[in-house]
């Protein structure tokens, strides 16, 4: 009986340790950000540019306010408003995106930079940005942020200016 007993208990305290230690998964935990459904226009999913083929995927007012979020996380202490703190004349805008080497402007192509960071020119490795693994951020949430980003550069008044 005293093992049965015991054996309850530690149950009961395995399971209160998972609830504690658990943490959220960030797609569950978002919320429909207001600035999403106001400045990004996203009340209705809103298809982006996948690849350079021609390709694009839809995305939802919550896959791109997760995108936000990590942006704000990860990118906006140099990324503020779509400017490049570090680089004033390499903002996030659509131009600047475009113009990169090479091209910058669609899902894969944002992706694949946060994997391997170059420099505008695409010459040598970037180190302005960090490289980020699929440790840090699955290709999911890059996926959402690279997301937010282009629906910002498209459509978000004063996204990338050169002057504040």
């Amino acid at each position: 009986m005293l093992k049965s007993v015991c054996l309850r208990w530690l149950g009961v305290i395995v399971l209160l340790l998972l609830s504690v230690l658990r943490t959220p998964d960030i797609a569950q935990a978002a919320e429909t950000d207001p600035y999403v459904l106001r400045y990004l226009k996203a009340s209705e999913p809103i298809s982006l540019l996948l690849n350079q083929d021609g390709e694009s995927r839809s995305f939802t007012a919550d896959d791109l306010s997760v995108g936000k979020h990590l942006f704000e996380e990860n990118c906006k202490s140099c990324h503020v408003g779509g400017a490049t703190l570090p680089n004033p004349l390499v903002s996030l805008s659509l131009e600047d995106l475009k113009g990169a080497t090479p091209p910058r402007n669609t899902i894969s192509a944002l992706v694949a930079f946060q994997r391997e960071p170059l420099t505008y020119d695409g010459q040598d490795f970037g180190f302005g940005c960090r490289e980020v693994s699929e440790r840090w951020l699955t290709t999911t949430e890059l996926e959402n942020l690279a997301a937010f980003v282009l629906r910002a550069a498209e459509v978000a008044p004063g996204w990338g200016i050169e002057k504040f």
